[in-house]
């Protein structure tokens, strides 16, 4: 997992480090943007708040189009849980609507200009920073010790089987991870070029097996993670969190939250392409 995309627990609110980037990067834009804009006296906030608008609508627009096929509703494309959103359709759509306002409001180009390049300095900074900082990412599958539901001793090293591998970190209490489930327990069964493990967090093989029983749920790999140290290991503190590592063990992609059917589609076919 790269470092931006490890979560942080703020209580019942969990977000990924990524995101409270996103989020530091918005406020020193807004705060560059008034301290500019108060000498020719224009605000640039409510423009900057708009564009984040923008750029988020913009990112889930596109993305739908690409995985039409795999929203079976108004309601799923709508709901953004799944965190379905492409960087591309996000940048289009905040670069048209920066050059629109520039052209359109020419009091707030010295302090729109300015806030927008505080925020993109800010968050290219801290990107760096924490990237240099971050060992590397820790991209290779990790070595921390497992239990199979039997109580033998086992690692995701020894189970991998030189295919595509995702590993899905969950919790029975745990509300996403519960929705998540059968879709992911479908998509084991339909893909066998794809091995998909199952890691329970810290819960007794008793509670995991009457979950999966009364759940109706047939899955494979199922392991136990009774101390933790694979969700600390790769800076998960928050679940459900799925890692995509390549047939080589490398890390490949990692989704935060709740999985739809688009997301997973999106997430497999980067492991299907050449990295």
């Amino acid at each position: 997992m790269t470092v931006l995309d490890r979560s942080l627990a703020l209580g019942p609110l969990a977000l990924s480090l990524g995101q409270l980037l996103l989020a530091f990067a918005l406020v020193v834009a807004v705060v560059t943007g008034a301290l500019v804009g108060r000498r020719r006296r224009t605000g640039v906030s409510d423009t900057l708040f708009t564009l984040v608008f923008v750029a988020l609508a913009g990112a889930r627009l596109v993305f739908i189009v690409r995985y039409w096929d795999a929203y079976d509703s108004i309601w799923s494309m709508l709901d953004i849980r799944d965190r379905g959103f492409d960087p591309l359709g996000a940048g289009v759509a905040a670069l048209a609507y920066c050059g629109w306002r520039l052209w359109r409001a020419p009091r707030q180009r010295h302090a729109l200009s300015a806030a927008l390049l505080a925020g993109a300095l800010t968050w290219a900074g801290a990107v760096y920073a924490l990237v240099q900082l971050d060992e590397g990412g820790r991209t290779a599958l990790p070595k921390t010790s497992l239990m199979t539901l039997d109580g033998t001793a086992t690692s995701l090293p020894a189970l991998h089987d030189d295919q595509p591998l995702v590993v899905n970190l969950w919790a029975s209490w745990c509300p996403p991870c519960r929705r998540e489930m059968p879709l992911l327990a479908d998509t084991q069964q339909r893909r066998d070029d794809v091995t998909f493990m199952f890691v329970n967090q810290g819960e007794a093989r008793q509670v995991i097996g009457h979950y999966l029983d009364n759940a109706s749920l047939d899955l494979d790999n199922v392991l136990r993670d009774e101390t933790l140290a694979l969700g600390e290991h790769v800076g998960a503190q928050a679940m459900p969190t799925t890692l995509f590592y390549d047939a080589g063990g490398r890390l490949v992609d990692t989704h935060f939250g709740e999985l739809s059917k688009a997301t997973l589609t999106h997430a497999l076919s980067r492991l299907a392409s050449p990295q």
